[in-house]
């Protein structure tokens, strides 16, 4: 089967191909932090919930920097902005490190970084979209969507796996300082990147403005709104990223975690490398809702796995229909945005597809805390499947969306 990924992208386009290099690498860091904290508190607490908020905490900031984010990556140099905040967020790293190397972390410390570095993870978001989308041609879209899926998947196979080797046996401090090395290499491929000029401002509105005529459009379009509330309620449903720790423990510890995270990734890689049926598809919001619908599935089926290997599988099969669903959300972005608004749209993109896994960890580690993990893990697939279904009838252009561009 043929794949609709082409490396020469990234030689073709010089730009495109320092900006994806620098965040292969600078993403791979962020996945061991994420590994990284949630083990730590958990570890500190010994407390699902515990884990859940700060799952919450992170989400609250993103509220707000998503959004005008978004509006400052339609009005100033987008590389600048991912300049500025990467270099940020190296601190952050930096601080984390020094806070785990404490004979007792504060643990209120923890929540306050984690908080401002997911606040300042908002304002580059929308900077990275927008800037994809401004240097590379409207034919390689696609393409450039299948890489950024690649990219994902490889980080999210490999790192949660190093992640996990490198806690247990260097500890958290040397994971911290992996994350900043990787924001550094990144500020330098950053730096290699030529003639890129500032966004196009087509009207002199205020920030305000700026973000309602953004939120307007997004509204108008329901196949772009359909495409943030399916994808948002199969990761507030069916993400149970937040249980990972503990049920890493029933299967073997810290090196099992690595394996939970990794394997959807693992699932999501091989979508990408047999992505050749994809060229050909119009419907991209069928496809969005079935693959949404059929992820919830394999969550139920997951959580109801009585062995790690079974559990594993699961997970695989929910990364491929995870990586079918993103593809096409992507894709359905850049064909249907104009660049001038991609900034503001893709700060709202960012709220419905990290909002969602933040507040599905809070749930997943309320109703764990009450009923037990394989409740929290089957109800939230039965409740994603449900969600799907109700957008789908309630918002019938996303349904219908068919594409112009094959």
């Amino acid at each position: 089967m043929k794949t609709i990924l082409n490396f020469s992208l990234l030689w073709r386009n010089p730009n495109f191909g320092f900006l994806y290099a620098g965040q292969l690498i600078s993403f791979a860091g962020t996945v061991v932090t994420g590994v990284a904290l949630p083990w730590q508190i958990y570890s500190l607490t010994h407390s699902t919930l515990m884990v859940g908020l700060l799952s919450l905490f992170r989400l609250l900031p993103l509220l707000v920097t998503a959004l005008f984010g978004g509006v400052l990556a339609d009005r100033h140099h987008r590389r600048m902005l991912l300049l500025i905040s990467e270099s940020s967020l190296i601190v952050g790293c930096m601080l984390l490190a020094w806070n785990a190397s404490q004979g007792h972390p504060n643990l209120w410390i923890i929540f306050i970084l984690a908080t401002v570095m997911s606040g300042i993870t908002g304002l580059h978001r929308p900077a990275l979209d927008s800037l994809v989308q401004q240097i590379v041609a409207k034919k390689d879209y696609r393409t450039a969507s299948a890489l950024g899926s690649l990219k994902f998947n490889m980080c999210m196979i490999v790192a949660p796996a190093l992640g996990g080797l490198l806690i247990a046996h260097a500890g958290l401090v040397a994971a911290y300082i992996m994350d900043g090395f990787s924001f550094a290499l990144s500020l330098g491929s950053l730096l290699l990147m030529k003639n890129i000029p500032s966004p196009v401002v087509k009207e002199d509105l205020s920030a305000i403005a700026s973000l309602r005529q953004g939120v307007r459009y997004a509204f108008s379009r329901q196949e772009l709104f359909g495409s943030y509330i399916v994808d948002f309620t199969a990761m507030i449903f069916g993400m149970p990223n937040a249980l990972f720790p503990a049920i890493a423990q029933s299967f073997g510890g810290v090196k099992t975690l690595g394996l939970l995270y990794s394997a959807p990734a693992i699932g999501a890689l091989f979508a990408s490398l047999f992505s050749g049926w994809a060229r050909h598809v119009k419907r991209y919001g069928v496809v969005i809702a079935v693959s949404a619908s059929l992820w919830g599935v394999a969550i139920i089926c997951f959580g109801l796995s009585p062995y790690l290997w079974l559990a594993l599988i699961f997970l695989g099969i929910a990364g491929i229909l995870d990586d079918i669903s993103g593809l096409f959300r992507m894709t359905l972005w850049n064909e249907t945005i104009p660049n001038h608004l991609r900034g503001r749209l893709a700060g709202i993109e960012m709220i419905s597809y990290l909002s969602g896994p933040r507040l599905g960890d809070t749930e997943a580690s309320l109703v764990a805390s009450l009923f037990g993990v394989t409740a929290s893990i089957v109800s939230g697939g039965v409740l994603c499947v449900v969600g799907v279904v109700l957008c789908c009838v309630y918002l019938p252009q996303f349904w219908k969306f068919k594409s112009e561009e094959v």
